[in-house]
């Protein structure tokens, strides 16, 4: 049984709640935090740009990362979003049971 945080950043709390919602209704991920107000300063296109994101933070599976993965790139808006793994080295178990169980086998 392996647990791992999803980091996702989107444009705007529309499109995160947009994101969240597909990817917790298709059983992707347990549950999903929505963070908004993240300034973002970044290099894009030779220069440097500065934006309001959206955090997401998914709860999952490792197992189900190439499917979250795959969702999440059908519906964002980004050409190339981020959408990372932070694997959990350890947590409370009854927590990442609940992790398991609420996610897709």
């Amino acid at each position: 049984m392996s647990a791992v945080f999803v980091y996702v950043t989107a444009p705007s709390e529309l499109e995160a709640q947009k994101l969240a919602e597909a990817v917790v209704t298709d059983r992707l991920a347990a549950c999903a935090n929505i963070i908004p107000g993240m300034k973002s300063l970044y290099h894009w296109e030779g220069k440097i740009e500065q934006a309001q994101e959206t955090v997401i933070i998914f709860k999952t599976r490792s197992s189900l990362f190439q499917a979250l993965e795959a969702r999440v790139k059908e519906l964002h808006s980004y050409a190339k979003p981020c959408i990372v793994s932070l694997p959990l080295g350890q947590g409370h178990m009854p927590y990442l049971d609940w992790i398991m169980a609420e996610t897709k086998p």
